[in-house]
């Protein structure tokens, strides 16, 4: 038995030995880093076949690849393609090049990961000198049909020689050139005026540390009234436990004025429920005399004559609170890393005070106080609205994105929700859900799925990669041919549902909804030695679903395709075409006949460059068959009355594809071949013990996913998804039950409230709802 004592991991703090460095080169983008006298630095490939690109200078801007051991054997081609285009050249690169001297024009470069290189892939240089590198991972756009995606590179610096000055935790970038600077040393407290328009960044510099805020409208306190942010009238005004960036992001005062926005957020996970912490906690906890925020807020705030308080109601960021089922409240240490942070917009002049929590005898900053750091940015600078996004719990934070469609789905509506790191409407202003609805069923609509995720499956391993990762028999697919498909784990959970695109004999696409199952994906690749690539695809590939019973009328005659691919008229369910719009000379663009809705439609696949240009073509087309722009809400709808399934609703790794509703996604008579969770699978539908059915409720109250499906005082099953159908005039509900009360015509009971003292009736019934035999989608009347 192994003695080696075993430590709680922490994945998303991510923490590296004090000698190391981390560095993400996005692709098609540049990084800049120092390297001094014996510090080795290390490029890594995580997705295999990115080409990297590395340029290094000298103390006098001049280039010389001897000084890291490299061999020149380029002119920084990809660098320069870079600094050319102002739209993917951050400042902060152009900065560096200015602040170091660096001469572009005999700039030398070492091109490295250019045959084939495999997932993981790396090479170490090492520096004779203090040298200057910009590390670049160069590329072109994709086109549709050929796979050519761009990917990140790792840079890892390893230091001969630790900085051991404070300095060296390492804050994120400015967003601009701040006012101000602040640090707020660990259990303290900070007061400091802020001007209608300007930006507060609120920076965890460690992570696991709560600030608590406070702020003051200046005009009422210079008249001697104290107006600040009222928590409670707060989450009346929001609805929610707090704001967040996007349509409800305002904090208010208890006369209900806004104080102060939400623009961006790292983190996620903040309390406006309890005080900011006081004396009177830490003397029933058995620590009299213990700092605490309350009185720090009072010291700070004493300048500008604000009353002092026994405890301070605030905006408690980071800190990580919760109510359970008894409705106790809880906490637990923050969700924040080093350098997650809060960004909010002054809407008003005001007195602003934060802190750096004590607290040092709880959870409640990990049990060890660290600092906090404050910029204040000028009211000239405009801040796009942003929560954090991460592939994996350990991967590195992207701000929400807008798709490529969303210069025009923007025109149409102000409700956005963030999805899987993009914005998405939930609605459409001049719609609403219901007409939204009608559109589809009875004519045509528009609905932005970019976000959906995009991985490209090469090489001559690639059919039996995807052969053994999905459930389906892929080999039974031909190039032009899609096939709907679950992926297990080899217990039989499900990682993802998704479809598969097979563009040629070696070439696959995987469409999912998480990134999970792309990296599950290349992982496989790498576990069972494969000669096969499987790439992000996502932020190069932007995808619009045209649906509904006009759609083919909409897009016939604006698609273009060669003599050797489908017409739209002629395209099959379940079958694409690489086609352009327009004619031969128009943008490239991949059309499908798949959708979400249940109806018949189509999903065009572009460059989200062209995607503006790919809506108007659309749009146009459109205007005569009264094209209609649909949200979420109402795409929610048409997938539970057509029975299509949903991540977190129908399906978990805690569910296999038979619990799920899919059962049709396992051929197991027909597929041969070994996969991923065959043998559970094999197992589990000879003993299944959940299965998902249709319920049809009495009356018009709707049931909500997690609500209890109960025979008697028993509990059977639980509601996935919920629908009051317009077209059929009935309410629905999706149902995981057990198999013994699964039959039709079953009478069950819907609990409501705490589950018990309020039942809805309902039956068993067949689903999916609408249309089950499919025949409006499958239509072949083109």
């Amino acid at each position: 038995m192994s003695t080696a004592r075993l430590r709680v991991l922490e994945p998303g703090l991510n923490i590296l030995p004090a000698n190391t460095e981390r560095y993400l080169v996005r692709g098609n983008g540049s990084v800049a880093i120092t390297l001094n006298p014996g510090d080795e630095l290390k490029l890594v490939s995580p997705e295999g076949l990115q080409a990297g690109e590395i340029s290094v200078f000298d103390y006098n801007g001049k280039s010389d690849m001897q000084t890291i051991g490299a061999i020149a054997n380029g002119q920084a081609d990809g660098l320069k393609d870079i600094l050319a285009n102002r739209a993917i050249a951050t400042e902060t690169l152009h900065a560096a090049l200015n602040k170091f001297g660096v001469d572009l024009s005999e700039a030398q470069s070492t091109r490295f990961f250019v045959d084939q290189s495999p997932a993981g892939d790396s090479i170490t240089f090492t520096a004779s000198e203090f040298v200057y590198c910009l590390i670049t991972a160069p590329g072109t756009d994709m086109v549709v049909d050929e796979q050519s995606t761009i990917t990140d590179l790792i840079a890892y610096v390893f230091r001969q020689q630790l900085d051991t000055e404070p300095s060296a935790i390492h804050l994120p970038d400015p967003l601009a050139d701040p006012l101000e600077d602040i640090r707020i040393e660990a259990r303290t407290a900070h007061a400091y005026p802020v001007k209608a328009g300007e930006t507060i960044q609120i920076i965890d510099v460690e992570g696991r540390e709560c600030s608590d805020f406070q702020c003051f409208d200046a005009a009422k306190l210079d008249k001697g009234i104290e107006r600040s942010l009222d928590a409670t009238s707060t989450r009346h005004v929001v609805g929610a436990s707090y704001p967040a960036p996007g349509l409800y992001a305002k904090f208010y005062d208890q006369d209900f004025e806004p104080l102060i926005e939400v623009i961006q957020d790292t983190c996620g996970r903040h309390d406006s429920f309890g005080t900011a912490c006081t004396a009177k906690y830490y003397d029933d906890m058995g620590y009299p005399g213990h700092v605490n925020c309350s009185d720090n807020f009072n010291n700070a705030l004493q300048p500008y004559g604000v009353e002092s308080r026994r405890g301070w109601m605030a905006i408690n960021l980071f800190f990580n609170t919760n109510i359970d089922d008894t409705n106790q409240m809880y906490f637990d240490e923050p969700w924040s890393r080093p350098g997650d942070y809060v960004l909010m917009r002054a809407l008003k002049d005001m007195v602003c005070v934060s802190s750096a929590c004590p607290c040092d005898i709880d959870p409640a900053n990990g049990w060890n106080p660290t600092d906090i750091h404050m910029r204040i940015y000028p009211a000239k600078n405009t801040f796009n609205k942003a929560t954090a996004f991460r592939m994996t719990t350990d991967a590195d934070t992207q701000l929400t994105k807008e798709t490529g469609f969303h210069p025009r789905t923007s025109q149409h509506t102000r409700n956005f929700t963030e999805y899987a790191g993009y914005w998405l409407a939930n609605s459409y202003t001049k719609h609403g859900v219901i007409d939204e609805y009608w559109a589809c069923r009875e004519g045509v609509v528009a609905i932005d799925l970019s976000p959906l995720r995009k991985y490209e499956v090469t090489g001559p391993d690639a059919e039996l990669l995807m052969q053994t990762c999905v459930t389906r028999n892929i080999r039974r697919l031909t190039p032009g041919q899609v096939v709907y498909t679950a992926m297990c784990y080899e217990n039989g959970g499900m990682i993802d549902d998704g479809t598969v695109f097979r563009l040629a004999q070696d070439n696959f696409r995987w469409i999912g909804g998480s990134d999970e199952s792309g990296i599950w994906l290349r992982e496989q690749a790498q576990k069972l030695g494969l000669q096969a690539w499987v790439r992000n695809s996502t932020d190069q590939l932007h995808n619009l679903q045209i649906q509904g019973p006009k759609s083919r009328d909409v897009l016939k005659d604006i698609i273009w395709t060669r003599p050797d691919q489908a017409t739209v008229e002629e395209l099959g369910w379940f079958r694409f075409s690489i086609a352009r719009i327009g004619d031969e000379h128009g943008i490239p663009i991949l059309v499908s006949r798949t959708g979400y809705t249940g109806e018949l439609g189509y999903e065009i696949f572009c460059h989200p460059k062209h995607a503006t240009e790919v809506w108007d073509a659309i749009w146009e087309a459109g205007r005569p068959h009264k094209i209609t722009p649909l949200g979420l809400e109402a795409l929610d709808m048409l997938r539970t009355e057509a029975g299509l399934i949903f991540a977190g609703y129908e399906f978990s790794d805690q569910t296999d594809p038979y619990e799920a509703g899919i059962s049709f996604t396992v051929p197991l008579k027909t597929k041969e071949d070994d996969f991923i969770g065959k043998a559970a699978l094999i197992k589990r539908k000879e003993n299944p013990q959940r299965v998902l059915v249709g319920l049809e409720l009495t009356g018009d109250e709707m049931a909500a996913n997690g609500d209890c499906v109960n025979l008697g005082r028993n509990q059977v099953g639980e509601i996935t998804s919920a629908v009051r159908s317009p077209i059929l005039r009935k309410n629905f509900a999706l149902c995981r039950i057990q198999v013994e009360h699964s039959q039709l015509g079953t009478e069950v009971e819907i609990g409501k409230l705490d589950g018990k003292q309020k039942r809805l009736p309902a039956t068993v019934v067949p689903f999916p709802f609408y249309d089950p035999t499919k025949s409006r989608v499958r239509d072949v009347t083109g």
